[in-house]
């Protein structure tokens, strides 16, 4: 079996450094707790707790809200799992286990996808961080920091700064590895789960109750103003919650390769998804029910409701929230992109300076300008991923389960030469298929994003757009199936012997 430091034989050093290389027993301590309390912590976050808002901006009653996040997050879970057996099985990440189906070169193409969507997600969390210490310093100070907007930016002095504080306050862990950000997930999941129950308990107490939202009904309901509307609303929601943890569904692998065993993986993440995000939701609506009778006004953003409460209570609020933000934003956006920007060119990358990479293009995308309406939030920026990352999830499943039967040599992933190079490093199918799952949605999301230069798209490709994540998967998946039939890779021969390295 490799050794951590021991580079496999015929490895290309354009396919192999330490940091890609598959854990070692003494790597793998991941125990089911540890996977749990890494989904609560990135679960308990801000933009999740936004999620059921839209929602019910979109007519949902507080219930259909709830269940639809639930189910969303219910479905998510069923390709994290698959692709997550990979990562445990043999103990490499994402961007490696793409080169079985993608080939030794094609593979960073779906790992730059999985990775600038990450950059992306990375700056919009550093902004939410940025955004509490901006308004943490005004509460504090007793008035607003920062003054007029600055030319092109449209943000002003103060949330610039506030913004770039925060993104150095990150580096630390970009500069300490996985371990430290294993450790921040453990010991602030409990945290989290117990200011939700001090939030729910100052809400009651508060308002007498769980407030008027609850018991509203949808907006769908016969007489409602979006009267026999639900399904219309209801798919494309489903669609954009599934996309929320879509990256994440791919590049499991990058956790699951430190799992002691596929139990751990399994029940980890089976108990630490689906239901924290359905509770998540559930406590979103209700503190945001009580905030209507409290100010008059719905408040969907948890800081603007932390810097609202008095006294030592918005420090604390605002604090713990600055440090779940910086949790969950280093362990769903930086670990991925990191590894995967790594195995662009393992030689020049490593895990730390893809990091590096991540944090930079963070910068650059300016997310505020992402977060500016639901629209550009929902329709363009979350279905939009997910139309391009689905297929490759399709592709990946098919490809283990079906076309190699979870058996993998792992020494060819790193052989330039070796069995997983097809043509010239490409596998043929694996493009055409991802191209075949990402074009139809193609005209729905030109559509969304650039209305003005599209406007004349048929409803049809608006319909498939909605379903956008569904459609990429099961194209992808049907095209790939059928032109990988028949063609299992050679060099099976020497596979078990190194499965039988690696936990089951």
């Amino acid at each position: 079996m490799t050794t951590h430091h021991d580079a496999p034989a015929g490895a290309s050093t354009e396919l192999w450094n330490h940091d890609l290389a598959p854990t070692t027993p003494a790597q793998r301590t991941w125990r089911w707790y540890h996977f749990a309390a890494l989904w609560v912590g990135m679960v308990i976050s801000i933009p999740a707790y936004m999620l059921a808002a839209s929602l019910i901006e979109g007519g949902m009653s507080a219930w259909q809200a709830v269940l639809t996040v639930f189910l969303a997050n219910l479905i998510v879970l069923v390709p994290m799992l698959l692709v997550g057996h990979a990562g445990t099985k043999y103990g490499i990440p994402y961007a490696v286990l793409a080169r079985a189906s993608f080939g030794t070169r094609g593979a960073r193409l779906p790992a730059v996808m999985r990775a600038i969507v990450a950059c992306g997600w990375y700056g919009i969390q550093t902004w939410f961080g940025g955004s509490m210490i901006y308004t943490l310093l005004g509460v504090l100070l007793g008035a607003p920091i920062g003054g007029e907007n600055l030319p092109g930016l449209g943000i002003n002095l103060g949330q610039l700064a506030c913004f770039l504080g925060f993104w150095a306050i990150q580096m630390y862990f970009i500069v300490h590895g996985m371990e430290s950000i294993r450790k921040l997930e453990t010991y602030t999941a409990p945290l989290k789960i117990a200011i939700c129950f001090l939030l729910l308990w100052w809400v009651y107490d508060k308002v007498g109750g769980f407030g008027p939202l609850l018991g509203q009904p949808s907006q769908f309901v016969p007489g409602g103003p979006k009267a026999g509307l639900f399904w219309s609303v209801f798919w494309p929601s489903l669609t954009a919650m599934i996309g929320y943890w879509a990256t994440l569904a791919l590049n499991i692998p990058d956790f699951t390769r430190f799992a002691k065993t596929q139990r751990d993986q399994v029940i980890g993440q089976t108990l630490g998804l689906p239901l924290p995000m359905g509770l998540l939701a559930a406590l979103a609506v209700t503190v945001t029910s009580a905030t209507i009778v409290l100010y008059g006004k719905a408040l969907w953003d948890p800081v603007d409701v932390a810097s609202r409460m008095t006294g030592v209570a918005v420090l604390v609020a605002l604090i713990i929230l600055l440090i779940d933000t910086a949790s969950v934003n280093l362990a769903a956006n930086l670990v991925g992109p990191a590894y995967d920007f790594s195995a662009l060119s393992p030689r020049r990358i490593s895990y730390r300076t893809g990091g590096y990479i991540t944090a930079g293009i963070a910068l650059a995308m300016m997310p505020w300008k992402i977060l500016e309406t639901t629209q550009n939030y929902i329709f363009i920026w979350l279905t939009g991923y997910s139309a391009l990352l689905g297929p490759i999830a399709g592709i990946m499943i098919v490809d283990y389960y079906f076309v190699r039967k979870t058996r993998l040599d792992v020494d060819q992933l790193y052989n330039e030469a070796g069995s997983y190079s097809y043509k010239g490093g490409w596998n043929i199918a694996a493009i055409v298929a991802f191209a075949a799952g990402v074009l139809p949605n193609l005209p729905g999301f030109l559509n969304a994003a650039l209305p003005n230069a599209f406007p004349d798209v048929g409803e049809a490709f608006k319909t498939i757009y909605t379903y956008a994540w569904f459609v990429g998967v099961v194209i992808a998946a049907i095209v790939y199936g059928l032109m990988m039939k028949g063609r299992t890779a050679p060099a099976l021969g020497n596979v078990n012997k190194a499965a039988n390295n690696y936990p089951t």
